[in-house]
């Protein structure tokens, strides 16, 4: 065991090198508070967070238990979704409850979402009851909405009031947000008349009326909003922060700039991983666990390849005949699978990001459609030459190149439309469409290919 260690640099950005890493499980284990003290101090809450996920619960708890109170909040704010309710379990409730009263809604939402419904239960049972009333309407809502996302602390104001008036008030008021961007303007049943932003404010004269200076088209979300459009939202008219309002149009919470950059990384992700069959929470998961949940993605990519492996069967005695075919197989159905997931992934993406909708789905199909047929004509032409060069028949590259056509054609019309309805009857098109396109792409290729061989070969 190292004896000392210097402190990493105080600066923005904290690279975790294997030095680091040990160093901190070594002083963990060995119960060594002051030199972990000097080591993880001059980290910011948010590389704290993220060096917990290479240290076990056992060694995330006496860290957190040993920080200042202020700290420990910041880092349980910060914390990765896939090791909070572990840690947690490690954690006196007392110190957990105390922390979800110091945070923002926003990240009070997320560690408590974050645990098993008992923990969950647990712990609202010993959080203040105005705190907890508050805490349960954004847990009301469903799950990745803007009424989970929203924080509830904001600052609004009559719109009567002068600005002078709204200044000495900000002033004055101890409970105000860490930080916010605009004063919201509400009607006396609390519903939204407009925002105006903080620099506005700042540079009106004190006489002026806050009614004066609303900004003219203010954008508001409904608390049911899926967080993904909220993103789009806020993408589309470059917002820094939106008030949230209920059913009945009343404000009711806010939603700024880092809380749409954390959902538009999580939205990303989940789509990439899920159509891999995988989850994030994997990294710190079980070993059972994780083989159970692969497990079900693995059997059923089974299942299709065994299918795929059924069409082969059907020709065995084409392929006994000509071992050409067993070399060339291959060729043609990696080169659907690999188009099927071109198109796969921009039209998944495109879904994702609210650009496919049925205004242009013939567009943007026969944008594919196209695109698959030039494709499959020039790999026609380069795969039909390469055959004849190795194998010296005419025939055979001509039954090449065209199973080439036909197989990248139906790996766009597929890898199109099987996301396409999957969205429509609301399937995760991300989580189940990679399967169904490499299954049909593989099918398509072998049946082809196989099938025009044994037409116009025997």
């Amino acid at each position: 065991m190292n004896n000392i260690v210097n402190e990493p640099p105080q600066n923005e950005n904290i690279t975790f090198n294997n030095q680091l890493i040990n160093d901190v499980i070594n002083f963990c284990n060995n119960k060594e508070k002051d030199k972990l003290n000097n080591i993880i101090s001059p980290l910011h809450p948010a590389d704290l967070a993220d060096l917990f996920t290479f240290l076990s619960k056992e060694q995330r708890s006496y860290i957190l238990n040993n920080l200042s109170e202020d700290r420990h909040t910041d880092v349980l704010a910060e914390l990765d979704d896939t090791i909070i309710d572990e840690t947690v379990q490690e954690l006196e409730d007392t110190k957990v409850v105390r922390s979800i009263s110091e945070m923002e809604t926003d990240d009070a939402i997320n560690l408590i979402e974050s645990l098993e419904p008992a923990a969950q239960k647990k712990i609202l049972d010993q959080v203040n009851p105005t705190e907890r009333e508050i805490l349960q309407e954004s847990l009301n809502y469903p799950e990745d909405t803007a009424g989970r996302r929203m924080q509830k602390e904001f600052v609004s104001m009559p719109g009567f009031w002068t600005v002078g008036q709204a200044i000495d008030h900000l002033r004055e008021q101890i409970d105000l947000p860490d930080e916010f961007y605009e004063l919201f303007i509400v009607d006396p049943s609390n519903k939204p008349l407009g925002s105006a932003s903080v620099s506005k404010v700042l540079k009106s004269r004190r006489d002026t009326k806050l009614n004066e200076i609303l900004e003219e088209n203010p954008k508001f979300v409904k608390a049911s909003m899926d967080q993904e459009e909220v993103a789009l939202f806020f993408e589309q008219y470059s917002l820094v922060s939106a008030g949230v309002v209920d059913d009945s149009n009343r404000l009711i919470g806010r939603i700024t700039a880092d809380d749409i950059v954390w959902v538009v990384q999580e939205e990303a992700e989940e789509d990439i991983l899920r159509l891999g069959g995988v989850s994030e929470s994997e990294m710190n998961q079980s070993i059972g666990r994780s083989t159970r949940r692969r497990f079900i993605w693995l059997f059923l990519n089974l299942l299709t390849a065994i299918l795929a492996s059924y069409v082969i069967s059907l020709f065995d005695a084409s392929i006994e005949k000509m071992v050409a075919l067993a070399i060339l197989m291959p060729i043609v159905a990696s080169m659907g699978g690999n188009a099927g997931t071109q198109t796969l992934t921009l039209t998944v993406r495109a879904i994702a990001t609210k650009e496919l909708v049925d205004n242009n789905r013939r567009k943007v199909f026969f944008k594919e459609i196209a695109i698959s047929v030039l494709n499959g004509i020039l790999f026609a032409i380069i795969t039909g030459f390469a055959a004849w060069i190795w194998f010296s028949d005419l025939s055979l590259s001509i039954i090449v190149g065209a199973a080439m056509v036909i197989n990248i054609l139906s790996a766009g019309l597929f890898g199109f439309l099987i996301p396409y309805i999957f969205n429509k009857v609301k399937i995760d098109p991300a989580l189940a469409s990679s399967v169904f396109v490499t299954t049909i792409t593989d099918v398509f290729g072998f049946l082809s290919f196989l099938g025009l061989a044994s037409i116009y070969l025997f």
